[in-house]
């Protein structure tokens, strides 16, 4: 048993002093809009931004795994009768990508996302004024999401990313509603000490 014990934790100090983590900051806009068969017409994409910090942690030289939390500003906007409105959503979300870097730069990644709602607000102009109501209550607290994506990584941090996050579940709650939450997202990374 205490020989198994020792074998376990030298092959676990080997496999994390090979592997190397690298941190970073990211930010980027997004182009979000519902989908699914319960959508008006009305519904389209709205832009909004997203921003925060990543873990990167190679397991080869080929292929790392990326967690990020991000703050991010998402939804969909439309045209009821004469009056222009805003579903805006802010999530924190946390992709946890899988990641095939090629030697040189480019990269392709995917993998899951949750997103946790910290706020929902519908907006619109009445009568020439700005309104706003909290719509929060009206939606789940969670957002299930895939992510697909390229992007190219400099030698010296800097990376630009293009993303698809897929909705997987439906977001309204109490209703058996077909909307699902996605859309694009273009971002701006920087990674610590990266020599890749």
């Amino acid at each position: 048993m205490k020989k198994t014990f020792v074998l376990l934790a030298l092959s676990f100090t080997v496999f994390t002093t090979q592997a190397q983590v690298n941190f970073g900051v990211k930010a980027g806009a997004n182009l979000t809009n519902f989908s699914g068969s319960d959508v008006g017409e009305s519904a389209k994409s709205l832009l909004g931004y997203a921003g925060g910090a990543l873990v990167n942690y190679n397991l080869t030289e080929a292929v790392s795994l990326q967690g990020e939390v991000l703050y991010s500003l998402e939804g969909t906007s439309y045209k009821f009768e004469d009056v222009k409105m805003k579903n805006k959503m802010s999530y924190i979300n946390i992709p946890i990508l899988a990641q095939y870097n090629h030697t040189s730069g480019f990269y392709a990644e995917t993998g899951p996302q949750l997103g946790i709602l910290a706020s929902a607000k519908v907006t619109g102009k009445v009568d020439g004024r700005t309104q706003s109501q909290d719509i929060k209550d009206e939606f789940k607290s969670t957002n299930f999401s895939w992510a697909f994506g390229l992007g190219y990584k400099l030698p010296n941090g800097l990376g630009i990313g293009a993303r698809y996050n897929l909705g997987l579940t439906n977001v309204p709650d109490n209703s058996d509603a077909n909307v699902k939450l996605g859309g694009f997202h273009l971002g701006l990374s920087y990674t610590f000490g990266s020599s890749n």
